[in-house]
This record gives structure tokens, C-alpha cells and sequence, in this order.
């Protein structure tokens, strides 16, 4: 590994506070296998029915080899790949994309991202996505992290615990 990435198991270790985040630092890369139904399911969630995100065979009647990824799968793939890195106390302020070549299913998209500054509790990171077949997206991603991070086994404060169910809860039941 070369100085300034974090490993996977670092990755994952837990919440990063703004002190962890340095200017230069590099994130360990993110591989997301671009499968039919990701791009499928992608462009169902987000409330996009145009056809060349779920038929093969008016995409390909309108020029395209295949359906391919829409920009709000990828968008929530930018913010996930941070979230990830970041934990979950990360607040995403805000996520700025381009899109470049396409996402089709049976490709591979491999997110990097590098902490370009760093400004108190809030950092800029570059984020850039590579297929077999080019750069997918470039951009910008605005995180901001708590100054300390919740220590490892501690809970993050949910709020009040909601008030007991009379239709779905059974007498005496713990809530």
C-alpha cells in the first residue's frame, strides 16, 4: 500500500471524526461490478422509466450496444463509496458529477477518491469512477464529520426511543 491510503479493514473499522481527514490523502478504491439488475433496479428507484435503462432492445434501436446506468445510480454510488469510507456519522453537504462514458451491465466501475482540502470539520474529495471503456464520472463530493468520531462500541444518539406499538406491541412487551 503506498503512503495515505487506508486499507479495507481500516476502511471499515468505524467512524472517522474530522481530525482523521488530511489534505492528499488517498481512498482505498471501490469496485462495483455493473450488473443488469443494479442498472435496472438503479433506474427504478430513482423514478427514471426511459427505455434505455430497461430495454436492450430500444436502447439498442437508439444506438446504444446495451442499457447502461443512469446518472442517479451513479450519483448514489459517489455518496455510498464516501459514506463507506467516511462512516456513519458522515454528512454528505454536497455531490457534484459528470458523466462520461457509459455504465453497462457486465462492466466493472472502479470508484477512487482522493481528500483534495481539508477546512475545519468539512473536506472536498475528489472522486473519479473507471470502466472497462473509459471514465465513467468525475466530481466532487463535500463531506463533513463530527470533531470527534463516536468511539469504537459506542451507540450514535438516535433520539428518544418511539412510543410503544398497542396494535403491534403485546402487553408488557420490552420496546
Amino acid at each position: 500500500m503506498t503512503g495515505g491510503e487506508m486499507s479495507a479493514a481500516e476502511m471499515g473499522a468505524g467512524a472517522l471524526g474530522a481530525a482523521d481527514m488530511r489534505a492528499g490523502e488517498k481512498l482505498p478504491p471501490l469496485e462495483i461490478p455493473v450488473t443488469r439488475t443494479l442498472v435496472v433496479a438503479g433506474a427504478i428507484a430513482s423514478r427514471d422509466y426511459q427505455d434505455v435503462h430497461h430495454d436492450a432492445e430500444l436502447a439498442r434501436q437508439k444506438g446504444s450496444p446495451d442499457i447502461f446506468m443512469n446518472i442517479l445510480t451513479t450519483n448514489g454510488l459517489v455518496g455510498r463509496y464516501i459514506t463507506d469510507h467516511f462512516g456513519p456519522a458522515a454528512e454528505l453537504r454536497k455531490v457534484a458529477i459528470r458523466l462520461g462514458a457509459p455504465n453497462y451491465p457486465g462492466d466493472t466501475m472502479v470508484l477512487t477518491g482522493t481528500i483534495e482540502e481539508v477546512d475545519g470539520d468539512t473536506a472536498t474529495v475528489r472522486v473519479v469512477g473507471d470502466n472497462g471503456i473509459g471514465r465513467h464520472v468525475t466530481g466532487t463530493v463535500t463531506v463533513a464529520l463530527p470533531v470527534s468520531a463516536p468511539s469504537a462500541g459506542s451507540d450514535l444518539d438516535l433520539g428518544p426511543a418511539p412510543a410503544p406499538d398497542p396494535l403491534n406491541d403485546p402487553p408488557g412487551a420490552a420496546t
